[in-house]
């Protein structure tokens, strides 16, 4: 009975080497969850350039040396609450406000 000890030893090893291979995290039939976390990965990735693109033209008018008087009055508008009384103020949460400038940009 020892020889096929090993012999079985080897074929479950073997079984469970080919199983990992198939259905494993980098298994052969795992591509297309790896293709939709990718996809989902390069959108976020793709949002948050654009996010990071916006608060960088922000930034630069907010300088001393390039002051925007208008993104300055809307900053301190949103800061410290205050509003003109011509103004109509639509308060929208930032989610909303993403969605809004990616469907502008498509």
């Amino acid at each position: 009975m020892k020889p096929y000890r090993v012999s079985l030893v080897l074929l479950l090893l073997v079984a469970y080497l080919g199983v990992q291979a198939l259905t494993g995290e980098r298994g052969l039939l795992s591509g297309r969850a790896r293709d939709d976390l990718l996809t989902q990965r390069e959108t976020e990735l793709a949002a948050l350039s654009e996010q990071r693109r916006d608060l960088e033209t922000r930034v630069r008018y907010l300088r001393a040396d390039s002051l925007s008087k208008d993104l300055l009055e809307e900053r301190a508008r949103a800061v410290l609450g205050f509003s003109d009384p011509r103004d109509y103020v639509i308060r929208v949460s930032s989610e909303t406000a993403s969605q809004a400038v990616h469907s502008a940009h498509s």
